[in-house]
């Protein structure tokens, strides 16, 4: 993870006016643990990763694509190649034009 990611997990939390001990408690470790993480001494797990988004009330993609910039390109080009697949063959072929005539 970046250099920011105990940064930005504590910034969540300020942002959702939670104390650090609001924040362990309902994550089931201690406050202690929350600030070694935003202090930038240990990570978080998966797991924790992903009830701390759902605290934070945000999806896990939001979490680590804020965390994690490269991760942002390949989140993107996930969302688009999945509403892409949900398009008919005429909707793909009106789309590869309008992509073809912003190229130019």
């Amino acid at each position: 993870m970046n250099d920011n990611y105990g940064e930005q997990i504590k910034r969540y939390r300020i942002n959702l006016g939670m104390t650090q001990n609001q924040v362990a408690t309902e994550l089931d470790v201690t406050a202690g643990y929350i600030s070694n993480v935003e202090n930038g001494r240990t990570a978080m797990s998966l797991r924790l990763l992903i009830y701390y988004a759902k605290l934070m009330g945000i999806t896990l993609d939001e979490l680590v694509g804020n965390l994690e910039p490269d991760y942002i390109a390949s989140s993107i080009d996930n969302a688009l190649m999945a509403e892409i697949k949900k398009l008919n063959n005429e909707e793909k072929e009106k789309l590869l034009k309008t992509i073809k005539l912003w190229k130019k």
